[in-house]
């Protein structure tokens, strides 16, 4: 089996829409995807619709969380979309995600970059609004090369010149919202250093403690050495390991599928989870 459990689409900051995803995951030869766009599930019920037959479909989100002034992203998988604490959450994190891309906008402006408000909400489009949009019109006036070069500390990197932070859940919040949703956690790209500061190795300690399932190894963003290091560190605290590519489409040069999550891993997943269940593809023909 080929499991990649952690991608997006144009329900947040991917550029496949839910039905291109789960079509592109087949045609990419994954058996099991998860979708887990930033803070919101408004992309389910497209992508179960035009889920293909050979094809399951795991439901989660990534959310945005904080703690001692350190950005982390926290995926929650096969949680009760409705259960009604979480909900709430998800929205304040939503709703807060237009002042702050205007903030950017502004600063942007500050800084000498002449991008606008109309084209962030263009690039948008019906998405939740956040920096990778920013980023993208960064690009298409050529201040930078790649989406991926606009998160520097010159720029939108947490701390930058141009950084807005937003309403972020609490992590040990996040894991007791999320089980009590009947979900599961694991913690996103714990270590990529690349894109700003990371959490200290005490506080995964600390989160497993709190109940948090596991830690996503196998990422673009951490290197064989850091691979390593992390297994070592889920293998001390009981922790799940993860792969996944983070897919956001044309947004970053990653492929479906380039991670990967050990089907043993995917089994203990779901046999925690009691939110949701996978959802099995049935030959969706949703466009």
């Amino acid at each position: 089996m080929r499991i990649d459990l952690h991608t997006h689409s144009t329900a947040s900051d991917g550029t496949d829409t839910p039905a291109e995803l789960v079509r592109n995951a087949a045609a990419a030869g994954l058996d099991v995807i998860a979708l887990t766009d930033h803070d919101t599930t408004r992309g389910y019920a497209e992508a179960i619709a035009a889920l293909p037959a050979g094809l399951t479909l795991v439901t989660g989100a990534e959310l945005s969380c904080r703690v001692d002034g350190i950005g982390l992203h926290m995926l929650a998988y096969l949680f009760d979309p409705e259960e009604p604490e979480l909900a709430r959450e998800r929205e304040l994190v939503r709703d807060d995600r237009v002042p702050r891309a205007r903030g950017m906008v502004a600063r942007l402006q500050e800084l000498g970059v002449p991008v606008t408000w109309e084209q962030v909400a263009r690039i948008a489009g019906d998405g939740s609004v956040g920096r990778p949009h920013v980023a993208e019109a960064m690009v298409e006036l050529g201040v930078v090369g790649s989406v991926s070069d606009a998160f520097v500390p010159e720029w939108l990197a947490d701390g930058g010149r141009a950084y807005v932070g937003k309403h972020e859940l609490d992590p040990f919040d996040a894991i007791r919202l999320v089980k009590a949703a009947g979900g599961v956690t694991v913690f996103a790209h714990p270590l990529a250093v690349k894109r700003g500061a990371v959490v200290p190795e005490t506080v995964i300690a600390e989160l497993a403690s709190a109940g948090l399932d596991g830690i996503e190894v196998d990422h673009t963003d951490h290197d064989a050495p850091t691979r390593a290091r992390l297994r070592g560190l889920a293998a001390e605290l009981g922790l799940l390991t993860t792969g996944s590519s983070d897919y956001h489409g044309g947004r970053k040069a990653v492929r479906l599928g380039e991670c990967t999550t050990d089907p043993e891993i995917y089994g203990e997943i779901t046999r925690r989870a009691t939110g949701a269940f996978p959802v099995p593809g049935a030959g969706g023909t949703s466009r």
